[in-house]
């Protein structure tokens, strides 16, 4: 049924009379409602095509300039928390080829710490450096697994952190752990991305710090907890 047809009356009525006051439609007039509506219908159509791209515009501008902003530093960075970061406790141990999900610095920080199979412990921050997605672990992959990042196929090199693949720009910064001799892990401080965990942690803690020397930039975390514990 088109748009201009009417169902018939279920009865008779003054409608369907010859006296009644309703008026017949002529070919002409049929026509002219025809383009009137099409008219309008396109005019909503336009309308709607307009508002969406309009939102489209608004929230792709909004996450670029979101992206340029992870990207130059201009937000928050983890690894730069105000003052100098606590001390905390992660867990009790991390066994080879485990991974574990927690908070540091701060309480709204995601982090991720990682045990290689050669017994090497890494943290991240796992806030993606492109658009701050979730970072996650994934063990099957290469000989060592790798961090990666869902939202747009970014991945991180496990023991390092540096970018392998995808929009990235930068590596993941460092969350510094360290192994008690209980197996305990903690976290102790963060480094930036490109940063060294001993520049990270001297930057801090302060250069005097006795800790400070004995973390090497590139040396196994557990092996400075060792080292500190054994001080202690």
């Amino acid at each position: 049924m088109s748009v201009t047809e009417q169902p018939p009356a279920d009865g008779p009525g003054p409608a369907s009379g010859p006296s009644s006051g309703a008026q017949r439609l002529g070919p002409g007039d049929t026509d002219a409602a025809q383009e009137a509506l099409r008219d309008r219908i396109a005019a909503d159509s336009l309308t709607t095509r307009r508002d969406y791209l309009r939102i489209v515009a608004t929230v792709s501008g909004g996450l670029a300039v979101g992206g340029v902003a992870v990207a130059s530093g201009i937000l928050h960075r983890h690894g730069d928390p105000d003052g100098t970061p606590e001390v905390k406790k992660i867990a009790d141990r991390i066994l080879p080829g485990e991974s574990l999900a927690f908070r540091y610095p701060g309480d709204e920080d995601r982090a991720i710490a990682v045990r290689m199979e050669d017994g090497t412990l890494a943290g991240y921050s796992a806030v993606c450096t492109h658009l701050a997605c979730a970072v996650l672990w994934r063990k099957d992959r290469g000989s060592e697994g790798e961090l990666y990042c869902p939202c747009h196929e970014g991945v991180f090199d496990a023991r390092t952190g540096e970018v392998t693949a995808g929009p990235p720009p930068r590596g993941l910064p460092k969350v510094i752990l360290i192994e008690q001799i209980d197996g305990s892990v903690w976290a102790i401080g963060t480094a930036r991305s490109g940063e060294s965990l001993q520049e990270g942690y001297c930057r801090q803690r302060g250069a005097g710090t006795p800790p400070c020397a004995a973390l090497r930039a590139g040396a196994p975390a557990a092996r400075a907890g060792a080292e500190r514990s054994e001080r202690a």
